[in-house]
């Protein structure tokens, strides 16, 4: 079942995502080398409640293994759903961050790849190329439109340039519960897949490697790692499906204020 938000719930929606893109911005000021993942997930957990709202990852999942931590963090081969701990991040190393709070109801949920110290241009590349097919992803997030053409422009934007599409793992609806329908796949053909409707709420999240797609997880049954150990990179937005052009309702600004780079921007490819 897919839920049309009203405006006054895209309004709340808009307040949980606001807060997951701050918090982002609080856990950027410490992502440095030598600082231990567990005192970053810290840090989110305690600003999270500071601002009246609940960690929405924290204890998710079946009750036998429920997820142990309020951020999944993900260190270079780690595709999605890393656990926080002692590990030391070291220099030239990438960690995606993922998000999710409820709030008033409602859930934000906000991913992004962070540079740890310098990096190197091959990394670089492959962290613009995933941005860039977010947003191209966001751009046919329009109403009239279908699930499948957000896909497709991400696969396209990606495989063209040599980077595997995971497709084990895929977006979603968002609101009222932080995984809602409809499935939002970053591999597909245009026009296939649900029809897009203004008022829909989607998390749009690509997740590319640098090798191959494939996948595997780890013994502890939530890590998800590249099956050939290459790096990879995932970001993560909040959109109101709108007529004409998609609203996005997080953001990286806060980020970018704090780390001083705009990915999207970087000219690597040339």
């Amino acid at each position: 079942m897919i839920y049309l938000k009203s405006e006054n719930e895209i309004k709340l929606m808009r307040e949980s995502a606001r807060l997951v893109s701050m918090t982002h911005a609080e856990v950027a000021k410490y992502v440095k080398p030598g600082i231990e993942t567990r005192k970053l997930d810290q840090v989110a957990e305690e600003y999270i409640k500071k601002n009246n709202a609940r960690p929405a990852f924290k204890g998710y999942g079946p009750r036998r293994n429920p997820f142990p931590g309020t951020l999944c963090i993900s260190v270079n081969e780690q595709v999605v759903h890393g656990f926080p701990g002692e590990y030391k991040l070291k220099e030239n190393d990438i960690v995606s961050i993922d998000c999710g709070v409820e709030k008033n109801g409602y859930f934000g949920d906000v991913a992004y790849t962070y540079v740890v110290g310098e990096c190197d241009e091959e990394t670089m590349r492959l962290l613009t190329t995933t941005m860039e097919s977010l947003y191209k992803g966001i751009g046919n997030a329009v109403h009239g439109k279908k699930i499948g053409d957000i896909s497709n422009a991400v696969q396209m934007h990606c495989e063209e340039q040599g980077y595997g599409v995971v497709r084990d793992l895929v977006g979603h609806g968002l609101g009222r519960s932080l995984h809602e329908d409809p499935a939002v796949p970053n591999y597909g053909r245009s026009g296939s897949g649900k029809r897009l409707r203004s008022g829909m709420t989607l998390a749009i999240e690509p997740m590319i490697n640098m090798g191959s797609w494939k996948v595997k997880t780890l013994k502890d049954g939530w890590t998800i790692v590249t099956a050939d150990d290459s790096k990879s990179a995932h970001y993560e937005h909040d959109v109101v499906v709108r007529e004409g052009n998609a609203e996005i309702l997080s953001t990286f600004e806060y980020i970018e204020e704090i780390t001083k780079i705009r990915i999207d921007q970087l000219e690597v490819h040339g």
